[in-house]
């Protein structure tokens, strides 16, 4: 008599496995999707730093700041349009004059403990009371 060898997998074996990839997922979705809304602000942040610069050189050349983003002759990114409003506002009324950019998150990016980010013409970067590193 011929033994016949079966080889396989068990069903204990399989299900042992199936249940390491859970929780391999489990941990690493939340550190990922942290990761992505990290990467979004950040790439919102660039740009905010970036229309201030327009702001400054817009001031420059006509001795008051734009009132708003089509005045800059700027538009928003693609990338960075799906997750965040980009707006910004000149007050040419005030002593000295100041401008105001602001990212106001959309989608799934609402979801991100910074809220929404502002940078103004002292410099000053705002962000939601109680987030932490939103500008790094």
């Amino acid at each position: 008599m011929h033994k016949k060898l079966i080889s396989g997998f068990t069903l204990i074996e399989l299900m042992v496995t199936v249940a390491i990839v859970a929780i391999l997922a489990a941990v690493a979705l939340p550190s990922y999707q942290s990761h992505v809304l990290r990467a979004n602000r950040s790439a919102a942040t660039s740009f905010l730093m970036e229309v201030a610069n327009m702001q400054e050189r817009y001031y420059l050349d006509a001795r008051a700041y734009a009132a708003d983003m089509a005045a800059l002759g700027a538009s928003t990114p693609n990338e960075i349009s799906a997750r965040y409003t980009i707006t910004t506002s000149g007050n040419n009324a005030a002593t000295p004059p100041s401008y105001t950019v602001t990212a106001v998150p959309k989608g799934a990016q609402s979801s991100d403990s910074c809220g929404t980010l502002t940078l103004n013409s002292k410099g000053e970067k705002g962000y939601a009371s109680g987030a932490t590193r939103c500008w790094d």
